[in-house]
């Protein structure tokens, strides 16, 4: 039996308690959105993804959704996931592309053409991949990491408008090498206190798996950050004290002392929303997802831990 045939007949055996899980790969332009998260009278992905997805299934209550990493507004998106439990007759799993289904049956390849068409061709939304979760499947709770991309444009003859809705313009030459060591010595498990945006009962406890800058043949500069979460304003606090010693407002020496008080600084700035991408979310092997998530669960539940960017 395949992996796919698997995770279907495992669904159909959950399915007998009501319920199926399924993950959503999504991408998104977040520049018209006030962030992921439903806020009254404002636009956000959460939002437009329910909406659609209560429409194709004509639910007279739009399903909840769990995301990985709740993204703020105007930070964009090529690897969010999330998923969603649906009533069990909500979709024929016996088909995964299609083939031998009945006819008009909502396969999960007709519920991705669905959503898709519904959101509309040239939507600032778009739906990568829907099928059923692997057992133990938690879009918040079972990853092992998330990366984020942050992009500068610091020199004028490198800029692009075809990306400045997710590119920086920054006035003044930076170096790219005093950045790349800086944000060197930020990696590691510790306290990111300066640089998180402090919310009551969280954790500013994190691991910093990587954090580079590289420069590109274009001329723009590319910081790749991850970590096995993000507190609030983490990812755009990094690149603004790293970008404060690309600039020379700080000496690398200067970061360490921030880094080490762990305490909220006005040495630096904040960067823009618009520089950042959240790029992939990494999750553990198939048979690890459900004990993942109860590890993170048990670290984490009630904290807004993964409250990201």
């Amino acid at each position: 039996m395949s992996e796919t045939a698997g995770l279907r007949s495992a669904a159909a055996a959950a399915a007998r308690v009501g319920t199926v899980r399924f993950r959503i790969d999504i991408s998104y332009d977040g520049t018209d959105f006030a962030g992921w998260a439903m806020q009254p009278g404002l636009r956000s992905v959460e939002d437009t993804l329910m909406t659609t997805l209560a429409m194709i299934f004509r639910m007279p209550v739009a399903p909840r959704l769990v995301v990985a990493g709740r993204t703020d507004a105007g930070v964009h998106a090529t690897g969010q996931v999330v998923h969603v439990d649906l009533p069990a007759d909500a979709v024929d799993l016996g088909a995964g592309a299609g083939v031998g289904a009945r006819q008009g049956a909502m396969t999960p390849i007709v519920v991705l053409r669905r959503l898709n068409g519904a959101l509309g061709f040239n939507s600032d939304v778009v739906v990568r991949a829907f099928d059923v979760a692997v057992p133990g499947f938690d879009a918040r709770f079972s990853p092992v990491a998330r990366r984020y991309e942050y992009r500068i444009f610091d020199r004028v003859e490198s800029v692009n408008p075809l990306e400045r809705h997710n590119t920086v313009r920054f006035h003044g030459r930076l170096e790219s090498d005093a950045m790349n060591a800086a944000a060197g010595a930020l990696v590691g498990l510790r306290d990111f206190g300066a640089f998180c945006r402090l919310r009551p009962g969280a954790t500013t406890i994190r691991e910093l798996q990587i954090f580079t800058w590289q420069r590109t043949s274009a001329g723009a500069l590319i910081a790749t950050l991850q970590a096995d979460a993000f507190c609030h304003s983490m990812v755009r606090a990094l690149i603004g004290a790293t970008v404060a010693v690309g600039e020379g407002r700080l000496s690398p020496e200067d970061l360490v002392v921030v880094r080490d008080e762990a305490l909220r600084t006005s040495e630096f700035t904040v960067m823009p929303a618009h520089g950042l991408t959240l790029t992939e979310v990494l999750y553990p092997p198939m048979g690890e997802m459900g004990s993942r998530a109860e590890l993170t669960r048990r670290r984490r539940e009630l904290t807004d831990g993964e409250e990201v960017a």
